[in-house]
């Protein structure tokens, strides 16, 4: 068992130098075979990537749903930052591309950051991209993006695939108003809460799930929106595509006790009317956004949330911020 973890620990230590000797190398240096990309038997060459970090979408399931800008970027940059390189790999072997990977994601961002920042430094030309989609959607993308801002470096996107834009696509459920809220929480307690705050909103809801969280999440909803129409999209794009729509709590008794599995993003209709707040719900709204935000950010917040008049929210969130500066919270 100890020599077991002893080559264990060997292995990753080898990994993370071989990660960082990759992102201490000048531009272009680790990159010896020709940039090109081979698209049905055709082979294209390409020039290098102008330096910067360039934003690249992948494809969402279907590695035919690529761009030609996204394979000429990736076969001319000098390094691909991605999440997982055993995933990108699968991309750039279809595409004969030889570029180097490094990876990036929420378990080395905070000391793969510093290095990807160093190599823009130094002129190189860095791909990001992430498993699937449009990076920076539920990823650490955004942080890197920042940095790079702050720093001077070029910073540009080239579109593509969206499991987001994708399912609402699909849906049949309005576009002209939508919110992207991620992932809910995973306990009951919260993901309850976190759909209280979802229900003003008068705007169409996407939602991540997972197939195993998938029917107690929308027996949640059902029971925290009403009887709303939504659409059930899992795996886009891929072999096994299956779209279901419905009102939630039918929608929730169809997938109770399944096994289901893959990507799903839930797509869930408006309020067919707007949703009345309560002034004790509204002061709460304005005491919780008042603890994370500035007073300005904090009525905006709220006026998003409750479709309230902005001046009349200002007016009561002086007063609140009043009576908690004296210690006496109404």
């Amino acid at each position: 068992m100890k020599s077991e973890m002893a080559a264990t620990a060997a292995g990753a230590g080898a990994r993370l130098a071989k990660m960082s000797e990759m992102l201490r190398k000048p531009p272009g240096r680790e990159q010896s075979a020709p940039r090109r990309y081979v698209v049905d038997g055709r082979q294209t060459d390409v020039t290098r990537l102008a330096p910067g970090l360039h934003i690249v979408a992948t494809p969402i399931g279907n590695l035919g749903d690529i761009t030609l800008r996204a394979l000429a970027a990736l076969a001319g940059a000098d390094l691909i930052a991605c999440e997982d390189t055993r995933v990108t790999r699968k991309l750039l072997d279809r595409y004969v591309i030889a570029t180097p990977l490094t990876p990036y994601h929420d378990h080395n961002a905070a000391q793969a950051r510093p290095a990807l920042l160093r190599r823009l430094a130094d002129g190189a030309a860095i791909a990001l991209v992430s498993d699937a989609g449009t990076p920076l959607i539920s990823d650490p993308g955004f942080k890197l993006v920042r940095a790079a801002h702050e720093a001077g470096h070029a910073v540009t996107t080239l579109p593509g695939a969206s499991s987001l834009l994708a399912a609402l696509a699909v849906a049949g459920l309005p576009t002209d108003q939508f919110l992207f809220a991620g992932f809910l929480p995973p306990k009951a307690a919260a993901r309850r809460s976190r759909i209280a705050e979802l229900s003003r909103i008068p705007a169409t809801l996407v939602l991540f799930e997972t197939g195993p969280r998938l029917a107690a999440t929308l027996a949640d909803l059902a029971a925290g929106l009403g009887p709303r129409e939504a659409t059930v999209c899992r795996e886009l794009t891929k072999l096994h595509e299956e779209i279901r729509r419905g009102d939630l709590e039918t929608l929730a008794q169809n997938c109770a006790g399944s096994e289901l599995r893959g990507e799903i993003v839930l797509v869930i209709g408006p309020p067919s009317a707007p949703a009345q707040v309560s002034a004790s719900d509204t002061d709460a709204l304005l005491r919780q956004a008042l603890g994370r935000l500035s007073l300005k950010d904090a009525v905006g917040e709220v006026a998003v949330v409750t479709g309230l008049p902005r001046r009349e929210l200002y007016q009561r969130a002086l007063e609140l911020a009043k009576d908690t500066y004296h210690g006496a919270p109404r």
